[in-house]
């Protein structure tokens, strides 16, 4: 009787340690599925601060920190992200807080620089038009990890060229490139974004990719924290 009762005690610990194990794993899968509104909000936030390569070189460069993203980069995420043409010293900064969040330390040259001028009559800062290429930078998500301060997000980045003629109208072809400028397919223009996006993944091993680093505040708000290729 003593060993039968050792026997269904055993299995009853056995069957706990099962349970809970399932358990466990249940709660750490449900904890790092990402909802369709964070995957949105977390692209919303990546356009905001994807740049164009002509002007800043990169479109997204990397940094360890961001205060140590090129300059060039940051003021121009702040001016793509400011509506108004008159700009503040002040409404610069905080703006600049808003995009990067309270660890941003970075201050605006006073004096502006060449894509944001400045004129002392006014003490304002005035946007420069800039001349853009017929090529958009783009990227597309590929994975996302969430980590306890907020996510690990993997892009692939891609250009897409509009083709032009001699004459300098648009035409009908798309050329999807690599940041090397190599042209992996022409499609036409009037396709789906998704059918890019496509071509893409089926040729992810020409393209570059980035790991990025974002953090959530206690606002919920998304900041980039680091940026690097892999």
């Amino acid at each position: 009787m003593k060993k039968l009762i050792a026997i269904i005690l055993i299995l009853l610990i056995i069957f706990f340690v099962m349970y809970m194990y399932k358990y466990n794993n249940w709660i750490t899968n449900k904890k790092n599925e990402i909802a369709i509104d964070e995957i949105t909000k977390i692209e919303t936030y990546l356009q905001k601060i994807y740049m164009w390569k002509e002007i800043t070189k990169d479109a997204l460069p990397t940094f360890n920190n961001i205060n140590e993203a090129p300059d060039i980069w940051i003021w121009e995420v702040v001016k793509k992200n400011i509506e108004e043409y008159e700009l503040t010293y002040n409404q610069i900064q905080d703006k600049a807080k808003e995009m990067f969040g309270e660890d941003f330390n970075k201050e605006f040259d006073k004096q502006g620089y060449e894509y944001m001028e400045y004129d002392k009559e006014t003490d304002k800062y005035y946007p420069i038009g800039i001349g853009l290429d017929n090529k958009e930078d783009a990227f597309l998500l590929n994975k996302i990890e969430k980590t306890d301060q907020g996510y690990k997000v993997e892009i692939i980045e891609y250009l897409e060229e509009y083709v032009s003629t001699q004459d300098g109208e648009t035409t009908n072809e798309i050329i999807v490139e690599n940041l090397d400028e190599e042209k992996i397919e022409t499609i036409e223009n009037i396709e789906d974004e998704n059918n890019i996006q496509e071509i893409v993944k089926n040729n992810i091993e020409r393209f570059t990719k980035k790991e990025i680093e974002l953090k959530i505040d206690s606002n919920g708000r998304i900041y980039v924290v680091s940026v690097k290729n892999i």
